[in-house]
């Protein structure tokens, strides 16, 4: 087997490389640091071994023989290691020294390169480190080393002389003795400069000033250094996105909480994943197959979750099934996980609540009157469609497809709601479930709803709802938050 050196990128997960993410989802075991992304983690198998080697507050630090010992033996055993570290493991880091362990060893590792915070991070402050005519070169320095005590390999005096883009990583806690060194090597104090904090990631900041101020605005690590005339250039896009640095809970089951959380992140924000519920297996689940089974026998197919489409689909094991029967979809997110399986819903409300599907099915009664319709659906949701349906003079077949269930509390949940800003709900099991676990008062401030049935349940809880959506999907909430941080 071998050892590969990944580089984790700059901070953002989704500037991993596509080789990274490949040999990650292949892991035995993942040897990282503290800096590296901790949801990166997550592409690899769920029984991997996760081994943590870099220094965390009050515990030593795991010292670079060690970790070299580590992965020599590791890969000895015949598993495929990953050391995962944050940006490139050969820029500013030990990874040559880790393969030049390895090499000696005679064990086999790959290098898989990963995007520098050198360039990556300038890039999200807008700030391009080269630019025809007046920066045609950049140089990039590590600032771990201080000029004050004229100790180091760093010839300070040289950095002032290059011209163009001066990049100095690692450079926070010694801004004020950097960029006096550099002015006294003869770069004008004027120069333009600027330090991105957290570069990259949704809590990202940039300070911008002059080679002799930027120190007095106290730049704090992890941050960038970047001094130059590029320094002055503001193409800001990474700040500017709708929700930037908003810290919102997704309280959505697994894989559609991923999925929400993706869509969240690329508007801006810190999408943090604490599902509150999960489904399961209904408790006679011969029903469903026994109703798939006949399909046939039905007119209609009222589908009101994409989790019921799927479970529905498990027992459906020939779509010709389905030709003479006309599907329904309570929204677009049940037609679209219909259209995954090439099934075009014939019915979509245009209210995607119970009460609007009840409305739209009853247009579609035929001359010969009401038909006979099967909902597969929760164990437990609300009896607006199926108890309509049956007043309104339908044959209604109710069975149930899956439950819901509250997964077990978070080990995490405490430090991660302490710090969020925003809580989205989508559907009232997750609200009900949230605070059947976690309470009340682990409530954030800004309480966001799919729609009136889900505020309707919140508020029942004694909450406030302050975002509803006026859409009620996953695309409408998300739109509302939106609208909400940007009026």
């Amino acid at each position: 087997m071998t050892v590969y050196l990944v580089g984790a990128g700059p901070g953002d997960p989704a500037l991993l490389t596509l080789r990274g993410a490949e040999v990650l989802a292949n892991a035995d075991v993942v040897i990282y640091d503290r800096l590296s992304v901790m949801s990166l983690l997550d592409l690899a198998p769920a029984d991997v071994e996760r081994i943590s080697v870099g220094k965390q507050p009050g515990e030593p630090r795991t010292s670079q023989e060690d970790i070299n010992s580590l992965l020599v033996d590791r890969g000895r055993a015949g598993q495929q290691v990953i050391r995962l570290k944050g940006g490139d493991p050969f820029v500013f880091a030990r990874g040559g020294e880790e393969a030049a362990a390895l090499a000696a060893a005679g064990v086999a590792f790959e290098v898989v390169p990963g995007i520098t915070s050198a360039v990556a991070v300038p890039a999200y402050a807008g700030i391009p480190v080269t630019m025809r005519y007046s920066s045609t070169s950049f140089t990039v320095v590590t600032g771990h080393e201080d000029p004050a005590k004229g100790e180091g390999s760093v010839n300070w005096d040289a950095v002032a002389a290059l011209g163009g883009t001066v990049v100095v990583l690692m450079g926070a806690a010694r801004c004020r003795s950097i960029c006096d060194r550099i002015v006294a090597g003869g770069m004008a104090p004027e120069t333009p400069a600027a330090a991105v904090q957290w570069g990259t990631r949704p809590n990202q900041r940039t300070l911008r000033a002059t080679l002799a101020t930027l120190a007095d605005l106290d730049p704090q690590p992890p941050a960038t250094i970047v001094i130059g005339e590029v320094a002055a250039a503001d193409l800001a896009w990474f700040e500017k996105r709708p929700l930037f640095g908003r810290r919102i809970v997704v309280t959505r089951a697994q894989p559609q909480a991923a999925a929400m959380a993706a869509e969240l992140r690329r508007r801006g924000a810190e999408a943090m994943e604490l599902p509150a519920i999960a489904f399961e297996p209904p408790e006679n689940p011969d029903r469903l197959a026994h109703a798939a089974a006949n399909v046939g026998r039905y007119d209609w197919v009222a589908l009101t979750s994409p989790t019921g489409v799927a479970r529905f689909f498990e027992h459906l094991h020939d779509a010709r099934s389905l030709g003479g029967v006309r599907v329904a979809a309570i929204g677009p997110g049940t037609a679209a996980a219909l259209a995954d399986r090439n099934v075009v819903a014939d019915l979509v409300p245009k209210q995607y609540v119970a009460e609007s599907l009840l409305e739209a099915l009853s247009d579609e009664v035929g001359p010969d009157g009401p038909g006979r319709v099967l909902i597969p659906r929760a164990e437990s949701a609300r009896d607006v469609l199926p108890d309509g349906l049956a007043a309104a003079g339908w044959d209604v077949d109710l069975v149930p497809a899956y439950r819901t269930v509250a997964p077990d509390p978070a080990p995490d949940a405490t430090a991660l709601l302490a710090d969020a800003e925003v809580i989205t709900f989508t559907s009232s099991s997750t609200a009900i479930n949230f605070t059947d676990t976690y309470g009340t008062d682990a409530v954030p401030e800004v309480v966001a709803t799919i729609g009136p049935i889900t505020s309707a349940t919140v508020r029942s809880l004694g909450l406030e709802v302050t975002v509803e959506a006026a859409e009620h999907t996953v695309d409408g909430l998300i739109a509302a938050l939106e609208d909400f941080f940007t009026c």
